[in-house]
């Protein structure tokens, strides 16, 4: 049976990041800003790896059984998800993805980019855009670029923590500042950048901009301020847990893990997917036979498909991520 293991991030030092990703999750990277940490990954843009330096995406590579039968048909064999920590000091661009077959046909690539966010934290004014909040056409939109007042016709949405929100590709969108979010997305790196308020980067050259490719893939349609969903926690000896989102790539819970004077909740992975616990609070372990890894708050283990039996033993909060 196969056994899981942790995983070290890669760190993005991108111009609107902050320092929350060490300090409230103590990572212990030297880089500042300190924006993403990617936290499961395979991308070549920003790969994962074990404690023992290997990459994640070799070990999958030997290991394909890894994935898990289903997994392995939602990108063709690859590794089909990527999760982030994210710290937004700053607002981030205002930005959209293609879905698969653009990507298939234009960039060389077998995902487009579907994510789901996840507030950990968010300042009293924090905000996000999701979408226009009117029906626009391409010429009003790339007028508005050009006038810097594109602003004006982007859905603003009010953030708190605990909420959750899923960012279909082709659906134009930013971080706002103040937002600490956990991001699982498609394995993909492709964003087109539409706008980024006149910034230079470190070098003082503005960032270039994806209009053109941008105009391609958008939604231009008015998006509804997305409504939070119902959602239902499920509880059992020493745990409850919650289904955050559910869609062709992914599947998000939330586990609530408090074993205090309770039995241990068992976690075992069947023959379709692989799972990833990412620890976004509070500690705790995951015991098993051969297996003993204390996990505190942000750190990621990878569970196998057809894994050990497992159990869960602590004080945190989980997001488990499976395909």
């Amino acid at each position: 049976m196969n056994k899981p293991f942790l995983l070290r991030p890669t760190a993005k030092d991108y111009l609107w990041g902050g320092s929350r990703l060490n300090d409230d999750f103590n990572l212990g990277i030297d880089i500042d800003p300190f924006a993403e940490a990617w936290v499961c990954s395979v991308h070549p843009d920003g790969p994962s790896v074990l404690e023992d330096g290997q990459k994640l995406a070799d070990v999958i590579k030997l290991h394909p059984g890894y994935l898990g039968t289903h997994a392995q048909t939602v990108a063709g064999g690859e590794f089909p998800i990527l999760i982030k920590l994210i710290d937004a000091k700053k607002d981030l661009s205002v930005q959209v993805h293609p879905d698969d077959d653009y990507a298939r046909e234009h960039e060389n690539c077998s995902l487009g980019k579907s994510e789901m966010w996840y507030i950990l934290d968010a300042k009293d004014d924090a905000s996000l855009v999701y979408g226009f909040n009117r029906d626009v056409n391409e010429q009003e939109v790339r007028n508005a670029i050009a006038e810097g007042t594109v602003e004006k016709m982007l859905n603003h949405v009010q953030v708190k923590k605990n909420d959750l929100f899923f960012i279909e590709a082709g659906t134009v969108h930013a971080i706002g500042a103040g937002c600490l979010i956990a991001e699982i997305q498609e394995s993909s790196n492709l964003t087109y950048r539409l706008y980024d308020y006149n910034r230079p980067d470190k070098d003082g050259k503005l960032r270039p901009l994806h209009i053109d490719k941008s105009m391609e893939v958008a939604n231009l349609k008015s998006s509804a301020a997305p409504r939070q969903p119902m959602r239902v926690l499920r509880y059992e000896n020493g745990a409850a847990s919650e289904l955050l989102t559910r869609c062709k790539y992914f599947q998000v819970e939330r586990v609530l893990l408090n074993t205090e004077g309770r039995k241990m909740p068992k976690f075992k992975t069947g023959e379709n997917s692989f799972h990833v616990l990412l620890c976004v609070d509070g500690c705790g372990v995951l015991l098993g036979d051969g297996v003993d890894i204390p996990f505190f708050k942000g750190d990621c283990i990878f569970v196998p498909a057809n894994s050990v039996e497992l159990k869960l033993h602590g004080r945190a909060q989980l997001l488990n991520v499976s395909c």
